[in-house]
Formats: C-alpha cells, sequence, structure tokens
C-alpha cells in the first residue's frame, strides 16, 4: 500500500509522517512525503496536511502544477480513501472566509467561519473531548469523552449535518471530524494526539470505503 503524504510547503510533514509510519508497518504501507502529482496519482491513500491561513495554504497547493487536478481524479473520480488533516481538512468546504473569500475543494459542502467562544480564548488550542456525532468506521475504538489535540481559530461549518462526525465543545459546537463517502477530515492534529491519534491513522489505513 502506497500513502501519498502532499507536501505544498503548509503542513506539518515531520510529525504527520512519523505516525502513519508507524501505524503503517501493521498494514505494510509505504509512506511517501510528495509534491509529485503523479505519485499521489497513484497513491493508494492520499492525505493533505495543512497549517496556518485558509488563503496561503490554498494558494500554495494550486502552485503545485497539476496537484489539484491529480486529487480530484484520484479522490472524486477513483475514489482513492482520502484524509485532510487540520487546513487540509478545511480546504474541502466550499469557502473559506478567512482575511479574504476563498474558493475551496468544494468536496463536501459548507464554509469556514470563525470560532465564536464568548468568554474563551481564541485559538482554541490544546486538548479538548470528542462528541462522536455518526458513527464511522475511521472512529471505531473512539468514543465520545476520549481526547484530540487541537489549534486553530476557525471551523468548518458543514452544509448537511450527516457530514459532520464528530464535533468538541468549546463555548459551543466546534466542528472536529467531517466526512462523506472516501473522504474524510480531521480539525485536530491526530499526529499529536496520542493514543487516539494512532487509532484513527491506524483505522484509515485499514479503510476501504
Amino acid at each position: 500500500m502506497r500513502v501519498a503524504l502532499i507536501d505544498y510547503d503548509s503542513g506539518n510533514l515531520h510529525s504527520a509522517e512519523k505516525a502513519f509510519q508507524l501505524m503503517g508497518r501493521d498494514a505494510d504501507a509505504q509512506v511517501i512525503v510528495t509534491s509529485d502529482p503523479d505519485v499521489a496519482a497513484k497513491a493508494d491513500r492520499i492525505v493533505l496536511p495543512g497549517d496556518g491561513a485558509f488563503p496561503a495554504c490554498r494558494t500554495a497547493l494550486g502552485e503545485v502544477d497539476g496537484m489539484a487536478e491529480a486529487l480530484r481524479e484520484a479522490v472524486l473520480i477513483r475514489a482513492v480513501p482520502f484524509m485532510g488533516i487540520c487546513v487540509g481538512m478545511q480546504m474541502l468546504a466550499t469557502t473559506g472566509h478567512e482575511y479574504v473569500q476563498t474558493p475551496g475543494l468544494d468536496w463536501i459542502g459548507g464554509e469556514i467561519r470563525p470560532i465564536a467562544a464568548p468568554g474563551l480564548k481564541v485559538p482554541h488550542m490544546g486538548w479538548n473531548d470528542l462528541v462522536i456525532d455518526h458513527p464511522h468506521p475511521v472512529l471505531d475504538g473512539i468514543a465520545t469523552g476520549d481526547h484530540a489535540y487541537f489549534v486553530h481559530s476557525w471551523q468548518f461549518q458543514v452544509t448537511d449535518p450527516a457530514h459532520l462526525l464528530a464535533h468538541a465543545d468549546y463555548g459551543g459546537p466546534v466542528t472536529a471530524v467531517v466526512g462523506r463517502d472516501n473522504i474524510i477530515g480531521t480539525q485536530f492534529h491526530p499526529e499529536k494526539s496520542q493514543g487516539l491519534g494512532l487509532r484513527l491513522i491506524a483505522n484509515f489505513l485499514r479503510w476501504t470505503p
């Protein structure tokens, strides 16, 4: 199994690579960090990380020649299992509103809006409990009350509630996991979420949507 971890100068690749390599041993997975759209197109799993502001990440992804097209063909046409992490998850949305309105990939309908948490610090940073809204194979063995590690000021507001798989409470519900079909995204960082994150990664590598 080949797992493509997409490198477009906007993600915490080292930690993510180590976590996927660790959990990939049992799945006989080869984890490849790549900015080559041909490599991404041939992968059996695709992971899109992302750190920073939505517009910068979306622009950086678009500047990797042929990558957006390769991802679309692999994920939407060939149904390759896909995971977005942090801003990599947010880019699945239709539109982002951070600083300037920016089109997302529009693979899961919705918008990226600021977290509204009166009396609480933003960014939402640190450990928080998950609340599971819909069961999903990638969430097997993960229960409401389990902890994940977040660092973000903006959140994914999905159009279809069925696409909200889990949330956290931070002055109100804050989207934590979204998904549909062969696509899943986590707002939290699985590579920093210890046992929960490693279990989620292992589940993703075994997932056959």
